[in-house]
């Protein structure tokens, strides 16, 4: 995973639609390209795909189901509207969407996503049709910002269009670092809980008679994934399947649940993954660059129409 994260970051730093020869002096004009465009790229795509692949383990753990994640779940949905609310009234206020702002914004919609599907939780037990309850939230919150969208004045919807449609051409410096930062303090936070997380794993009763609070664990687990989930809607717009495909591949290919080697492998998996698509993005037909979500549906769909082929007849929700 090490050498294929390698791989991506150095093919995204090095290719392009303008040829940069990175071997030999780089002149002005290539240093510009390299360091202030293709490299706050290359690391908030990587830090995004992290932060997307932690938060979907963290929703299928905490709904035992293998198809959930921030974008089916409605969680980036959430982040979305609350993101178009936010850049809608700034910008028609003559304003500009500061870091700050958009990690409050993005935050905000993605927990009250979370939380209407918590307290839909308490009503319905089974796990898939909170699943799909959690479909149909994301509807809902895309249905929102739609309207608010129709009503925008025109500086708003160009401002909007291009980060609507999800991808990291937009990434610069300073805002990269504070994405990163963001980041892996959420991811740090999620590390730390990897020996309550193995015991919730092993069943609820198992992790209470360990010293557990159950509750208190699963509140931690959906704002972890919340915040993570925000922070690359945020920056990045809504990019799917991302949260779904990575860790079910970790799983199949590694083998093995404990958080503590399953994380890591998530953080490398997600940010390579993440990475090849963005490359795919904006090399494929360069000039004209491709949504991000485009790619990642075209590599991560597929995964889920696999894993729910794959899962047996008659399996009852846990």
């Amino acid at each position: 995973m090490l050498v294929l994260l390698g791989t991506a970051a150095f093919i995204s730093v090095a290719a392009g639609s303008v040829s940069v020869n990175i071997f030999a002096p780089l002149s002005d004009n290539d240093s510009m390209i390299i360091f202030d465009i293709r490299l706050p790229r290359t690391l908030l795509a990587a830090v995004s795909g992290a932060a997307l692949a932690v938060s979907g383990y963290l929703l299928q753990t905490f709904f035992r189901n293998p198809i959930a994640g921030p974008y089916v779940m409605g969680i980036s949905s959430g982040a979305k509207m609350t993101m178009v609310l936010a850049m809608t009234f700034v910008v028609a206020s003559g304003g500009s969407m500061t870091s700050v702002l958009k990690i409050v914004a993005s935050f905000a919609g993605a927990l009250l996503s979370t939380f209407l599907i918590l307290i839909l939780s308490f009503r319905v037990k089974s796990m898939s049709v909170l699943l799909v309850a959690g479909i149909m939230v994301g509807y809902i919150c895309t249905a929102v910002t739609e309207f608010i969208v129709t009503f925008a004045d025109d500086t708003s919807i160009i401002s909007l269009h291009g980060w609507a449609q999800g991808g990291f051409s937009s990434a610069a410096f300073p805002g990269t670092y504070t994405a990163v930062i963001l980041v892996l303090i959420g991811i740090a936070g999620v590390f730390l809980m990897s020996k309550p997380i193995g015991a919730y794993m092993q069943g609820e009763k198992y992790a209470e008679s360990l010293g557990v609070n159950v509750r208190g664990l699963q509140l931690l687990m959906i704002i972890f994934s919340s915040f993570l989930s925000a922070v690359v809607t945020a920056y990045a717009g809504p990019v799917s399947f991302v949260g779904i495909a990575v860790p079910f591949l970790v799983k199949k290919l590694i083998k093995q649940s404990r958080p503590i080697i399953l994380i890591p492998a998530l953080i490398l998996a997600g940010a390579a993954f993440t990475l090849f698509c963005d490359i795919v993005a904006r090399l494929l037909f360069s000039p004209i660059e491709l949504s991000l979500s485009t790619v990642t549906a075209f590599f991560g769909a597929p995964v889920v129409l696999f894993i729910m082929a794959g899962r047996k007849r008659g399996q009852r929700d846990e």
